[in-house]
């Protein structure tokens, strides 16, 4: 049964808990490496989710997980969470969360650009400008707005939050083939990821126990960034009369995230940040129009 009014709850209650997570991967990772942070988080998700199928009666579909069920989510857990979240914590661990947040935002540019190759879809003029607009948003935040000298502060941080965005786009070109339980089939990701964390982790850097801090961080993490937000936002987009007036909650995130940053991280929020975030959303939203006067 629709029900705006509750739509909207869900949504807005899952962008304000998703605009926190610059905020808890930038003060988790002073505790914690990249790694230990996915590793906890993902280990606490995994808990989150499963509690969430016996809440919602789908039990039965967990003991009724075959190799058919599994299979898949060795490839879609490579991608998410490991990759993706390896790659992308990286990139905040070098660069300010003000570069990294905003930069992650174009993994709706990335998953147009991979369309063309993997999809054979065609890009349009609009989708083009949207692209030059999105990225020169990048190349602002990246530069400070030194746009004629183009000097990055971080090169390989920038390069680190671009790679994740390609990471999360092939994880959801591959995901929209995938038919089972949206919940089930986090669950199986995360379940068949968190072993391949673990042995990065004793190949790399060896385990450890981790500070208290770092461990209430990656718990906050686990709960809202992987676990349940996710299950809020379904329910946001199944309970909308329009998933449309859903969807563009998203675009409000970026700039709570910057009040977080600023207030909770202590990092001053620079004009060159707001005016690169300005223009990565223009691009978004320029990507997304449907109105009558579209470029071809």
């Amino acid at each position: 049964m629709k029900d705006q009014r509750r739509a909207y709850l869900f949504g807005l209650t899952a962008v304000l808990l998703w605009s926190t997570m610059a905020s808890a991967f930038k003060l988790s990772l002073r505790y914690l490496t990249p790694a230990e942070l996915l590793l906890h988080a993902v280990l606490t998700s995994s808990v989150v989710l499963f509690v969430l199928l016996l809440i919602q009666g789908k039990l039965p579909l967990l003991k009724a997980v075959t190799w058919q069920h599994i299979r898949p989510s060795i490839g879609f857990g490579l991608l998410n969470p490991v990759l993706y979240y390896l790659v992308l914590l990286k990139a905040y661990d070098l660069l300010p969360a003000q570069q990294a947040q905003p930069i992650n935002y174009t993994w709706a540019i990335t998953l147009s650009l991979l369309s063309i190759p993997l999809l054979k879809q065609q890009i349009s003029r609009r989708e083009l400008v949207a692209v030059f607009i999105s990225y020169l948003g990048v190349v602002v935040i990246s530069t400070r707005g030194d746009l004629l000298g183009l000097h990055f502060d971080d090169p390989l941080g920038v390069a680190l939050a671009l790679i994740s965005t390609v990471f999360w786009a092939l994880y959801w070109i591959y995901n929209t083939r995938d038919d089972r339980d949206p919940v089930l089939g986090l669950l199986l990701n995360f379940l068949c990821g968190a072993p391949m964390i673990f042995v990065y982790i004793l190949l790399t850097e060896g385990l450890r126990i981790p500070p208290l801090p770092g461990l209430l961080g990656a718990t906050y993490v686990g709960l809202f960034e992987m676990g349940l937000t996710f299950v809020l936002w379904l329910q946001a987009m199944k309970l909308s009369v329009n998933s449309a007036r859903i969807a563009n909650l998203i675009f409000i995130s970026p700039f709570l995230s910057l009040f977080f940053i600023y207030f909770l991280v202590g990092e001053k929020i620079l004009p060159s940040t707001l005016l690169g975030l300005v223009l990565i959303i223009c691009g978004l939203v320029v990507q997304q129009w449907q109105g009558r006067a579209k470029l071809p």
